[in-house]
């Protein structure tokens, strides 16, 4: 299957899972909301250039705010973690690293280690600025962290279940001139 094709497909599965799966879940609205689609974000090609990556968040978050009718608060937050990517990725991986060899990020590309550090950094960016900018204000500092540290806590697990159950296999390319 192509990137191209491949990406759309996940681009539809994960907003079609976070708006009629993870936002019909009411008991927990009121506190943690469980999020899965930023991992789409985290999924894209290494090869994507960094506008290219902020455009295609753009219009995926912006999807996401369609059904939901958030003007712009999950775009600003899919811009927010693809524009910080690169610089999380080129820290976590050296500089000959699995970005030359691999095509995305995984735990098969970069090592469950690193990876999981990539994640949990892109997650808690994700969510303090999304939680903040729902809120528009701090508020009970206590409250605000609290939401973010469960929301992000039930989110790295979704993403860990997501990891387990669909793995995706990566070649590793030998030719990479």
């Amino acid at each position: 299957m192509s990137d191209l094709v491949r990406n759309t497909v996940r681009f539809v599965l994960f907003i079609l899972v976070q708006y009629y799966v993870l936002f019909q879940i009411r008991p927990l609205h009121e506190f943690v909301v469980p999020y899965i689609y930023y991992l789409y974000v985290l999924w894209l090609p290494f090869t994507m250039g960094r506008m290219s990556l902020m455009l295609v968040s753009f219009l995926f978050g912006l999807t996401l705010d369609y059904f939901t009718q958030t003007p712009g608060l999950h775009a600003a937050a899919c811009v927010m973690i693809a524009y910080l990517r690169g610089f999380v990725v080129n820290i976590l991986i050296p500089q000959e690293g699995a970005e030359l060899n691999y095509k995305s990020p995984s735990p098969v590309s970069m090592g469950w280690a690193p990876y999981a550090v990539y994640v949990l950094v892109l997650t808690l960016v994700h969510h303090i600025y999304l939680v903040l900018l729902e809120w528009l204000q701090f508020g009970s500092f206590l409250f605000f962290l609290g939401k973010v540290l469960a929301t992000s806590g039930i989110s790295l697990m979704l993403v860990l279940i997501t990891e387990l159950l669909f793995f995706r296999k990566e070649k590793f390319r030998t030719n990479t001139a």
